[in-house]
């Protein structure tokens, strides 16, 4: 029987593109793609698209029962910067929506669940060089309150009720296709619309301000492989640890100028400083690569170029 999956908040940065790799993996027809918002021409053009609305449970496991569905990909939040705004609402949203999902495999028998936690998991009290998979984990914002108790959550339908779910711990994402959406690592697609559009960008953080990044053709990899990976090889069932670059402001911005030479960098930081300086610098991964064979493939010079010319044929 062909897999029928279902991907929720399928107009996001991960999910616009998440729905295209799995289309094709697992052919256009077996890949549902939803959002609270209309999606990308893309999406809707090589496959089902339907506004669904995670929150609403009755209409959630409708259409669950509905289409057959087998894997369940949950990527609706409200992200870092945003969710330091609308505290309560944010973590309403994130948790909510989770255990709606969760709740939902069990009654129906969903084969498998992903829903991505975040380097924001981690605080102030963890180690920031080389962050271990295991380690102390004390966030200080509502987005990492709410994906640490997503972690715990997950584990326990794990060993509870025996759901297969997996997740990874991601940092932050870049990608040509869909612009920032609020962000603390959104800087680093920013600083490439507007090189490119004004030759010059006014950063929020400092600029020795180093953070783990990925290209998003990584993040991609990565999330369909540690789903396509034999239950039996994962250790982890919580969240893994996922790396590919760490680079600060300066040194993209000096990676930036060897296209436009002329760009100008100026920093003026403001409240996502401090949840910049909360997160880990690099992360051990070595988990993720010993249990599912995972290895990223960009740097940040391959990146940068595919970037800005990606963004100049874009705009």
């Amino acid at each position: 029987m062909a897999e029928k999956i279902l991907v929720i908040g399928a107009a996001g940065q991960i999910g616009s593109e998440l729905v295209l790799a799995l289309r094709k993996v697992y052919g256009d027809a077996n890949v549902f793609a939803t959002d609270i918002k209309d999606a990308p021409p893309d999406v809707k053009k090589s496959g089902p698209f339907q506004i669904l609305d995670v929150m609403d449970d009755k209409r959630l496991i409708h259409f669950v029962i509905r289409y057959k569905i087998t894997q369940i990909y949950h990527l609706a939040a409200v992200l870092s910067g945003n969710a330091e705004r609308l505290p309560l609402q944010a973590w309403d949203i994130n948790m909510r929506s989770l255990l709606n999902i969760l709740d939902l495999a069990r009654e129906v028998g969903v084969k498998k669940i992903f829903w991505p936690s975040s380097i924001a998991v981690f605080g102030k009290t963890t180690p920031r060089e080389n962050t271990p998979q295991l380690t102390i984990m004390e966030p200080n914002t509502v987005y990492g309150i709410s994906k640490l108790a997503g972690e715990r959550w997950c584990e326990y339908y794990v060993n509870r009720y025996g759901l297969d779910i997996r997740s990874l711990r991601y940092p932050g994402l870049i990608s040509y296709k869909t612009e920032a959406g609020g962000g603390t690592t959104d800087y680093a697609v920013e600083i490439f619309y507007d090189a490119i559009e004004s030759g010059k960008y006014e950063c929020f953080l400092k600029p020795d301000t180093t953070l783990p990044m990925m290209f998003m053709p990584d993040a991609i990899k990565a999330t369909i492989d540690l789903m396509e990976a034999s239950a039996g090889n994962l250790s982890i069932h919580s969240s893994y640890n996922l790396a590919g670059i760490s680079f600060d402001p300066a040194q993209i911005s000096a990676e930036i100028k060897k296209s436009i030479p002329k760009f100008q960098i100026s920093y003026k930081p403001d409240f996502r400083q401090a949840i910049a300086d909360s997160w880990p610098k690099t992360i051990d991964d070595s988990v993720a690569r010993n249990d599912w064979g995972w290895s990223h493939e960009y740097d940040l010079a391959k990146m940068t170029k595919i970037m800005l010319k990606e963004i100049k044929r874009k705009l």
